[in-house]
């Protein structure tokens, strides 16, 4: 199905129609919606899974208005939520879905949430001196973003893909040039280049405090792109909110949990609703 926004734009999206619970997932840059597809089919008649590919990813990968930004999502999601008149929502977003989210809620508050579900995610990816909880555990800095710039797109989504898996990196380069490469071809490059742009001057710390519903993170346990110290500082950040918390660690894992362990994950997710 495609969900057409106010710009005339296609959004392809599935769902599963029954259960009494909504649960809307948010993918990944270069991820789609496939990543939710098994979960979704073992919550399938429990829980209503709606989920769909953001501009620029596999089916709407042409729906491509320049620039498109986080905010840019951010507003897609609350068109989808009040198109499909969805309340009470349970809200899941992983990887740069659950920026997405942090995104939403600092735009349009949490008038439609019932929970808010954060995938292994950092609400600022560059690190300096008050700072040491984003991209690559710590080591995403203002001077590495600087020699990035320097390099063609292609070696800047290498290195991330050899983050997000990191037995990728004992693979030679002309492998994972080749995995890279199938999986832009099911996106608009210039759509994931705006991203990277724009996650990369995110900081949604701030976001949190704006959360008036429940608020789970769930991580890679021992990690990969993120340190797992941040689920302590998602817990601080809830108990200053007044907000319930809870972490949810998914033991030898990485990144790519929901492909890893889409049975932990879809059985955590369902405790949560």
């Amino acid at each position: 199905m495609y969900f057409t926004l106010s710009s005339g734009m296609e959004l392809y999206y599935e769902d599963t129609q029954y259960g009494d619970e909504v649960l809307l997932m948010l993918h990944g840059v270069t991820s789609n919606h496939t990543v939710f597809s098994q979960p979704a089919e073992i919550l399938k008649g429990k829980v209503r899974c709606i989920f769909y590919d953001q501009r620029g990813h596999l089916n709407s990968r042409y729906a491509n208005k320049e620039p498109v930004t986080m905010e840019t999502l951010a507003d897609d999601l609350n068109e989808i939520i009040n198109g499909l008149s969805l309340k009470n929502v349970n809200l899941l977003g992983w990887s740069m879905g659950a920026g997405v989210i942090m995104t939403y809620v600092k735009k349009y508050g949490c008038g439609a949430l019932k929970q808010v579900i954060l995938c292994d995610m950092t609400p600022r990816q560059l690190n300096d001196e008050s700072w040491q909880l984003g991209l690559d555990r710590g080591r995403y800095t203002a001077d590495v973003v600087r020699k990035m710039e320097s390099k063609s797109f292609k070696v800047v989504v290498r290195e991330f893909a050899r983050g997000v898996s990191p037995k990728l990196k004992k693979l030679p380069f002309f492998v994972v040039d080749k995995i890279v490469g199938n999986l832009l071809a099911d996106c608009d490059v210039n759509v994931i280049k705006s991203l990277f742009n724009s996650m990369k001057t995110q900081d949604n710390r701030d976001a949190i405090s704006k959360l008036t519903v429940p608020l789970t993170y769930i991580y890679a346990r021992p990690g990969s792109l993120f340190s797992p110290r941040l689920a302590l500082w998602y817990r601080e950040q809830a108990k200053m909110a007044k907000i319930r918390f809870k972490a949810v660690g998914i033991t030898e894992s990485t990144h790519l949990f929901i492909n890893q362990h889409p049975d932990k994950f879809a059985w955590e997710v369902s405790k949560l609703i």
